[in-house]
């Protein structure tokens, strides 16, 4: 079962967080950790768990429960995708000297503002402002943060334009794979808004077809577990592919785009007569999404999922 751990980041560390962000990565100064449990239960994060970051709340000098109905700026859930380690590394240029070298790399799935205390439940409220009482040291709590903030604003965000998404979800491990789902989902409809806007026909950068809106993806071109928080939301780094094979083909790197925007079979399709058929079928267009800007992203996906050597 994962575990949920929570810390709070103060208002006078907003740059701090924002290379975290970035950078997928969290830290914390040695002699944070070396207070009460905080080194043991930053060891105790694997691969897996979660770790929920609370920015910009009130005065954390109050009794407990206090926190309980109280706002919190910015809320961001992160899952843990290396443990804690030592680095030397400056990654925090903060002027303070400070090197933060107790360290984990994350990966960010889902990023609030003005959280109200609800929200993520009495526990893991108690538990940021404890951790904010504490240096910013983990403190672990309930999860029922992750089901909220995954329901936050559901009804703001939902795409009228797109059919409702009502697949049944196979709980394997517990309430957080529900989470993880909803987060992604949240996602990819704030990129759908903000790449299609209220278009009801979309043109797919493949193959050129336009289609109804629902037949078309918002496509990560570097794909998703490889790309920041921020290139995930980046609009260079997504792209309309349709349901007709072109998203699919992409994904699993049967074609590729070269540095000229030209469409490419892969060698990974060799062998696959009707596999590579279809590829064939798009190779020499050119990606409508290709240009100057967003070649970096089309560069990671040649290297990393359809092995093209530079």
């Amino acid at each position: 079962m994962s575990k949920t751990a929570y810390v709070y980041v103060p208002r006078e560390s907003a740059g701090n967080l924002t290379i975290g962000i970035d950078n997928n990565i969290w830290g914390w100064e040695r002699d944070v950790l070396d207070k009460a449990d905080g080194r043991a239960i930053a060891r105790s994060l694997q691969v897996g768990d979660y770790l929920v970051l609370g920015h910009r709340g009130p005065s954390s000098r109050v009794k407990p429960g206090n926190w309980e109905f109280a706002t919190l700026g910015r809320v961001l859930v992160a899952q843990v995708t290396r443990p804690l380690y030592t680095a030397a590394t400056v990654m925090w240029p903060d002027g303070t000297g400070k090197l933060y070298p107790e360290r984990i790399d994350l990966d960010f799935v889902s990023d609030d503002r003005n959280v109200y205390g609800p929200v993520l439940g009495y526990d893991p409220m108690e538990a940021l402002r404890m951790s904010a009482n504490k240096q910013g040291s983990p403190l672990i709590a309930s999860a029922e943060a992750l089901l909220g903030l995954a329901e936050h604003r559901a009804a703001d965000e939902e795409d009228e334009l797109d059919e409702a998404d009502d697949d049944p979800i196979i709980v394997v491990a517990g309430s957080t794979d529900v989470a993880r789902t909803a987060f992604a989902r949240k996602e990819q409809r704030q990129i759908r808004r903000l790449k299609f806007g209220g278009r009801t026909t979309l043109r797919c950068d493949l193959c050129g077809r336009t289609l109804p809106r629902r037949l078309v993806h918002a496509a990560h071109v570097k794909r998703r577990a490889d790309a920041s928080h921020a290139e995930r939301l980046d609009l260079r780094n997504v792209m309309a592919a349709c349901l007709f094979g072109c998203d699919a083909l992409f994904e699993h790197g049967y074609v590729y785009v070269d540095a000229d925007g030209l469409i490419c079979t892969s060698s990974t399709a060799a062998g696959l007569e009707d596999l590579k058929g279809l590829a064939d079928q798009l190779s020499g267009r050119h990606c409508t999404h290709h240009r100057a800007e967003t070649e970096p992203y089309f560069a990671s996906h040649r290297a990393k999922i359809a092995n093209v050597v530079p």
